[in-house]
């Protein structure tokens, strides 16, 4: 079948977004000399503002890059940790026994701005006035709402309204809905911007001293202070049905900034893949390719049941061991050398057998024994008024890719100089936290998917990070740069770009129609947001997935859920072709991607 539109290719540069709005920025900025790094970031910033349902300044990113000549790629760590003030006995004290999907109290140091900045200042070229410039445009002028933006809002109006207010005087315009398609303006997102350029500019001439100042400016200056201020100004309204105060402080703010470390990497089959640290659940996708490489995909055939029942199997096993060891590093001894071990691979691969198995299987990699909290789903209490309802219903991220198409961004960038990256920017939206009204956004609420738990990897403690899902891939092949990509959908990321990859490596595909293959995945991994919860030996596939294979499947112990066709994952990638040097971009037809090429 051909792909529903062609891989694009150019000289100059190529961006692929989840918004047709973010691409053209950043291909403005390449235009305008800069490199694919500016580009991100300038894609990064419009997302947080046309994209408010999905992410925003207070949530979080993770990135992946590789520097043109260098033979190495890096991972930026846009993951803000939990208040000093944050452990078990906190919440446990409060009658809690998990971490509520919203509010105040699951609130992280944001850690998006931060991870954008470190990437501008040590891999970019252009200042920060020059690529917060079209965030600033759309925030100021407006820009047309997307009918998922339109219908959160609806969805939440009640809350807005009666609870939280920063959010209604931020999303609701004259105290009415907007309607989708409208003009959308967010004037006070579009002041804290412009504040920070006016500050940095203030502080220094030099470009990396400016964005150094705006940095400050954010974690020690006006919006600390913003957010400082509104966490003290009372307990407020979430999921648990009760009011709560927020824990973070300008202390929490002050002490954190983004890490850059050598990016965790896996060979396949000529191909070396680079994905974020275990503090992401990024390197589960380098052990499915090292189970995976025992295996003849190519000759199973591409979309056979053989092949769907053999990375299924194999990203059960992976996510199990996620599950077991996965957490933030600098707390826990993550044993990611041992994960990836050959010796320990070959035994972990010996378990994928003819029939679907329904129990996770976490693996003992240096004969330590391994440990996951119970699986069994909280208790849902029936909501008691109309806005609890909305409050639980629009909250919490989305439980299951089969009715939305994801609850984050993704943005991927290239040059003609051989540049690459991969960003996916997550948390922050409007449903999961009152909007500081000052500065025109909420905060993010990664804390959620923290265990109130002892002695688990990511086991809630003071300053640590939450295990994010948030998951970017890069790859060079023969030491040369060849694809970055990433996509929104939670837990279920490395499963979707996993088939993207393999569709290239092992099937030949350019990387458009890689990503219009029939999309699948395993729901028996526990959702990190909504803790325990799984379904263990369901299979989800599009439609058009063919009969035979569904049969073939339940035959073997899947329990089939079809969903309508291109309705899973939002793959987007850029790369370049090799030695002719062009570049490339592709989007998926699931959503309002957009990819372009310069010239």
């Amino acid at each position: 079948m051909l792909p529903s539109k062609p891989e694009l290719t150019g000289t100059v540069g190529a961006v692929a977004s989840t918004h047709w709005l973010a691409s053209a920025a950043g291909m403005r900025i390449l235009a305008n000399g800069g490199n694919a790094f500016d580009a991100a970031v300038a894609a990064g910033f419009v997302l947080q503002v046309i994209e408010p349902h999905f992410n925003g300044p207070g949530g979080d990113v993770s990135i992946v890059a590789h520097r043109a000549g260098r033979d190495d790629v890096q991972a930026v760590c846009g993951q803000g940790p939990m208040p000093r003030a944050a452990d078990i006995d906190t919440f446990t004290g409060l009658g809690l026994d998990a971490i509520p999907g919203s509010g105040l109290l699951p609130a992280c140091v944001p850690g998006a701005f931060g991870g954008w900045m470190r990437l501008l200042a040590e891999f970019g070229t252009m200042r920060l006035a020059d690529v917060l410039a079209p965030a600033i445009g759309y925030a100021e002028g407006g820009f047309p709402l997307l009918p998922e933006t339109a219908l959160a809002i609806e969805v939440l109006a009640p809350l807005f309204r009666e609870e939280w207010h920063g959010s209604g005087q931020t999303y609701l315009p004259g105290g009415r809905v907007p309607a989708a398609g409208s003009r959308f303006r967010n004037p006070a997102l579009a002041a804290t911007y412009q504040r920070l350029i006016k500050e940095a500019e203030a502080a220094a001439g030099d470009r990396e001293a400016q964005i150094q100042a705006a940095h400050d400016a954010f974690y020690q200056g006006f919006v600390a202070e913003e957010i400082t201020d509104f966490l003290a100004s009372g307990p407020m309204l979430d999921a648990t049905g009760r009011r709560h105060r927020g824990l973070l402080t300008g202390d929490d703010l002050a002490g954190w900034e983004a890490t850059v470390e050598t990016a965790p990497s896996h060979g396949y089959r000529g191909y070396q893949v680079y994905k974020p640290g275990p503090w992401s659940q990024g390197p589960v996708f380098l052990q499915q390719l090292a189970l995976l490489e025992g295996f003849d995909l190519a000759a199973m055939g591409q979309g056979s049941a053989d092949c769907l029942h053999t990375v299924v199997e194999c990203t059960k096993l992976a996510m199990a061991d996620r599950e077991a060891w996965y957490g933030d590093p600098a707390f826990s001894d993550v044993p990611l050398a041992g994960l990836l071990d050959e010796e320990y691979t070959r035994r972990r691969r010996a378990l994928v057998g003819e029939r679907a198995e329904p129990t996770l299987r976490p693996g003992e990699p240096g004969g330590r024994t391994s440990f996951i909290p119970a699986l069994t789903a909280p208790d849902a209490a029936e909501p008691d008024t109309d806005l609890m309802s909305q409050l639980r219903n629009g909250l919490p991220t989305v439980l299951r890719a089969t009715t939305a198409k994801g609850d984050t961004c993704t943005v991927t960038a290239v040059d003609r100089h051989g540049n690459m990256v991969a960003a996916t920017p997550s948390g922050g939206w409007l449903k999961s936290s009152p909007a500081v009204p000052g500065l025109g956004f909420p905060l993010g609420t990664r804390g959620q998917s923290m265990y109130l738990v002892d002695g688990h990897p990511n086991s809630l403690a003071p300053g640590k990070r939450p295990r994010t899902t948030l998951s970017p891939t890069v790859v060079l092949r023969d030491g040369r740069p060849f694809v970055a990509f990433g996509t929104p959908g939670g837990d279920r990321q490395d499963q979707w770009t996993l088939q993207f990859f393999l569709n290239v490596a092992d099937f030949g595909l350019d990387l458009q129609s890689a990503t219009e293959t029939t999309a699948f995945h395993t729901d028996q991994v526990p959702a990190s947001f909504t803790p325990h919860a799984h379904r263990p030996g369901v299979l989800v596939a599009e439609e058009t997935c063919a009969q035979e294979v569904v049969e073939e499947l339940e035959r073997r112990g899947h329990e089939v859920e079809l969903v309508p066709a291109y309705s899973l994952g939002r793959v987007c990638a850029a790369g370049l072709t090799g030695e002719d040097g062009f570049v490339r971009a592709a989007a998926g037809p699931r959503g309002r991607h957009a990819y372009a090429v310069c010239e």
